[in-house]
C-alpha cells in the first residue's frame, strides 16, 4: 500500500503461481487504497489468484451497499473473492463517518444479519451471491461470529502459541453452533524478503505508530526464505489452511521471492 500504482504488477506476478491469494487491508483515515475498489481492478488484471479483504472494517460501510459490492466482486471475479471482516480499533476512522467506536462490535452483529439476508435474495438487492466470509480479531465475540456467520477465522500479529489458542477457539465456536466440517483457518505474517527489511519496518512504524505491540511486530518480520519456510511448517502443524505473508515493502520482487518459498 506504500505505492498503490504497483498493485497491478503485484497481482499479475502473483497470478503466475503458486501464490494462492492476494489481500488488502481497510482503513479510512490513512493513505491506503480503498480495498473493494482496488481488488475489483486487480480482479480484471488476473485470472487465477484469489482476492481477499484482510480485513474490511464493516461498521464503516453502509450495509446494503457493502452487500451489493461484495456480491458483485465475487460474481465478476468468477467466484475468487473472500470477504474478510473485522471492526478495527482506530477512533479516527470512526470519527470520520460519525460513528461511536465503542459500538463497533454491536454494529457489526447487526450488519451480519442484513448481509446474509441480501446474499440469500430476500431483500431484492442483487446480485444474489454470497462470498466466503472470514472474521479477523482477538476477542471471544470474533470467534463466536465465525461459528454463527462465517466460513473461517483470520489471525494476525500474535506468536504461534497465542494464535493456536485462537484457532482452537474458532473450532470450539464452530462446533457449538452445530456447523459441519471445520472452519477455514488463515494466519497473517509480516514479511520482507531480499534486503527490504528496513523499508518494511519503517512502514510498520508509520502504520502502527505507538501500538504497544509494535516492538513484537518489528522483531517478528520474516526476512529470509528459510524463515518463511519454517513459518509455513509451524502453522501447517497447527492445522492452518493458508499462510498470508503481509509484505510491507513495495518492491514487486517480493512476490517472486515468496513464490519460490511456496513452490511445491
Amino acid at each position: 500500500m506504500a505505492d498503490p500504482s504497483l498493485l497491478v504488477e503485484w497481482a499479475r506476478r502473483a497470478d503466475r503461481g503458486p501464490i494462492s491469494t492476494i489481500a488488502l487491508l481497510d482503513r479510512l483515515v490513512y493513505d491506503n487504497p480503498e480495498p473493494l475498489v482496488a481488488l475489483s481492478m486487480l480482479a480484471g488484471a488476473t485470472e487465477r489468484v484469489r482476492l481477499q479483504t484482510e480485513v474490511l472494517i464493516a461498521p464503516l460501510h453502509r450495509t446494503a451497499v457493502l452487500a451489493k459490492q461484495a456480491a458483485t466482486l465475487h460474481v465478476l471475479s468468477g467466484g475468487r473473492f473472500t470477504l474478510g471482516l473485522g471492526i478495527g480499533g482506530r477512533e479516527d476512522d470512526y470519527d470520520a463517518v460519525g460513528l461511536d467506536v465503542r459500538r463497533r462490535g454491536r454494529r457489526l452483529d447487526e450488519q451480519l444479519q442484513r448481509l446474509h439476508q441480501t446474499w440469500s435474495g430476500s431483500t431484492g438487492i442483487g446480485p444474489v451471491a454470497r462470498p466466503p466470509v472470514l472474521f479477523g480479531g482477538f476477542a471471544d465475540a470474533v470467534l463466536d461470529r465465525v461459528g454463527r456467520f462465517g466460513d473461517g477465522f483470520l489471525g494476525a500479529a500474535l506468536p504461534p502459541p497465542a494464535m493456536a489458542r485462537l484457532f482452537d477457539g474458532a473450532r470450539v465456536a464452530w462446533e457449538r453452533h452445530g456447523r459441519t466440517g471445520s472452519p477455514r483457518l488463515v494466519v497473517q505474517v509480516n514479511a520482507a524478503l531480499g534486503g527490504t527489511a528496513d523499508v518494511a519496518r519503517a512502514e510498520l512504524r508509520r502504520y502502527y505508530g505507538d501500538n504497544p505491540y509494535l516492538d513484537h511486530m518489528l522483531d517478528s518480520v520474516v526476512t529470509t526464505p528459510d524463515a518463511a519456510r519454517a513459518t509455513i511448517a509451524t502453522y501447517r502443524d497447527l492445522g492452518v489452511d493458508e499462510v498470508m505473508f503481509y509484505c510491507w515493502a513495495p518492491d514487486p520482487e517480493q512476490v517472486d521471492r515468496l513464490a519460490e518459498v511456496g513452490a511445491p
